[in-house]
């Protein structure tokens, strides 16, 4: 038998690792010393330490390989754990690469822009919405406060309260000059009527490239200008209508409130 210092610098792990292990279970001395609490080992014990070693090295945290030494797990077993194992490093490389190409595609923005950018992009998940809307076409976006009136109206009248964030939904593929195809919606948790003009949907959970305008709706275009280099430099592309939810409305839908705060928000996928 050999004490836990010679043990150490046979192994090449530390003293401290080899007591916590220890304490853990999972490589137990196979005698303590009653008078000095020297823990000893076989030499034997080197082979099952390697495994441990190696298992941690193949992601399994100490609790999983405490298990795994304990099971028994076949060969097929073991194989169907490792290849879980590989799914999981998979994903993260594609995670890691990914966040490399946020990360050269801001300091690109930095150089060209000569300083940071006051619009930043993130993405997210975004749960399904339970909504009521009115869709029609008006001349330009600022004009779809009857739009508003209209839905606001019914709802009021079937007292239904909305739940959350109102949003604007923009039906256009593309940027128009006139008679936009816009959607606006309430997020609502109580079912209604429908009418000739006022709809009930539930729009499908979503992966959102995002971003906040702080002011007024007259400067909002830097907002859909940034989101939009945004999510062409980083490899992505739009899969569905713009959201525009207003997070704090303007005042008497004034297009000049510099108190207002709107989140845009994108569907997208990776190219």
């Amino acid at each position: 038998m050999i004490r836990i210092g010679d043990f150490s610098k046979l192994s090449r792990v530390p003293v401290k690792t080899l007591r916590y292990y220890d304490e853990m279970g999972l490589l137990k001395p196979v005698q303590v010393d009653p008078f000095t609490g020297y823990r000893l080992y076989e030499y034997s014990q080197l082979s099952a330490l390697n495994r441990i070693l190696t298992l941690k090295d193949l992601g399994f945290s100490l609790e999983e390989i405490g298990r795994l030494l304990d099971d028994g797990l076949s060969a097929e077993q073991m194989r169907g754990m490792l290849k879980l194992r590989e799914t999981e490093a998979r994903q993260r490389v594609r995670e890691e690469a990914e966040r490399l190409e946020r990360i050269r595609s801001r300091l690109k923005q930095i150089e060209q822009e000569n300083g940071m950018s006051k619009y930043d992009v993130v993405i997210k998940k975004v749960d399904e919405v339970k909504t009521a809307s009115v869709r029609d076409v008006v001349p330009t976006p600022p004009e779809q406060g009857g739009l508003w009136g209209e839905l606001e109206g019914y709802l009021a009248m079937h007292r239904v309260r909305p739940i959350g964030a109102c949003f604007t939904l923009y039906h256009d593929d593309e940027f128009k000059e006139r008679d936009w195809d816009l959607e606006v919606c309430e997020p609502i948790e109580t079912d209604v009527s429908e009418s000739k003009r006022v709809k009930m949907r539930t729009l499908p959970a979503a992966t959102m490239a995002c971003t906040l305008h702080n002011g007024p709706f007259v400067t909002i275009g830097e907002a859909y200008n940034a989101i939009g280099k945004w999510i062409t430099d980083n490899g992505y592309r739009i899969t569905g209508p713009c959201r525009e939810v207003y997070l704090k409305p303007a005042r008497n839908g004034s297009q000049t409130d510099p108190e207002t705060v709107t989140e845009i928000q994108f569907p997208v996928e990776k190219v």
